[in-house]
């Protein structure tokens, strides 16, 4: 009886976290979403002038302007095709561990099956909870996407990962993901880290996140629709799928 009493609690939790998100995510698109793209495109501008030499490519007024998704052509911390059907944008941290689940079980086979036919998009946001560690990580793999390795450093994290418990990253650890994830400058890296060059992006990212009701990590968002917790694959595939046959 008391599992089953735990059982429903914690169906109740997590379809309250969807009702608060769904209703944040109206008001944010219906009321919120041009002041808040606006800051968050200018915070975005004044990390993109520290990471131009990789290639980043500024974000434009239009694409500044479409809601929680960004589109942003040249965006190091999305996969997959602007103008693809449909949207993932993930909130995450790296110290997470079931964002670690979401990027080792899901996330390849949702690249595999969506991204590389391009139906799909995914877009990451930073949303570091979880401790000064998780803002150190968030710094770290803006670091890494200034030379062009955002995705191998975010892999070689959560591939680290432990099952259930928030990862230990300190600073020798991210500089060892870093190696690993062939970041070819690491005194450069190291330095970003460190640094607060890219903390404006960050709490951009956290800002937007928390204006749209986000409670905890991983939470997604699918073409604006919620999911939230490292849900099995086929529930991602499910959503992807409606949500590639809405008008």
């Amino acid at each position: 009886m008391s599992a089953r009493r735990d059982s429903v609690s914690k169906d109740l939790i997590f379809i309250g976290g969807l009702v608060v998100i769904a209703v944040a995510l109206i008001r944010y698109l219906v009321l919120g979403s041009d002041h808040d793209a606006e800051a968050g495109a200018g915070a975005a501008a004044s990390e993109t002038s520290a990471v131009t030499d990789s290639g980043t490519v500024a974000p434009s007024e239009q694409n500044a302007k479409t809601g929680v998704e960004r589109r942003q052509p040249g965006d190091p911390f999305a996969l997959g095709a602007p103008d693809a059907p449909v949207a993932l944008v993930m909130f995450s941290d790296y110290r997470c561990p079931f964002c670690a689940k979401f990027s080792r079980d899901t996330e390849l086979e949702l690249i595999e099956r969506f991204v590389d036919s391009g139906k799909l998009r995914i877009e990451w946001r930073d949303f570091p909870i979880f401790g000064e560690q998780s803002m150190l990580a968030a710094r770290a793999g803006r670091a890494a996407a200034a030379q062009g390795r955002f995705w191998e450093f975010n892999r070689a994290v959560y591939a680290a990962a432990p099952e259930r418990t928030k990862s230990e990253l300190t600073e020798p650890a991210l500089i060892d993901f870093a190696g690993k994830a062939g970041v070819p400058d690491i005194d450069k890296f190291i330095n970003g880290m460190r640094g607060s060059t890219f903390d404006a992006a960050i709490n951009a990212d956290l800002a937007q996140g928390t204006s749209i009701g986000v409670p905890s990590t991983p939470a997604f968002l699918i073409n604006n629709v919620p999911l939230l917790g490292a849900q099995p694959t086929d529930e991602f595939v499910r959503a992807i799928e409606n949500a590639m046959t809405e008008p």
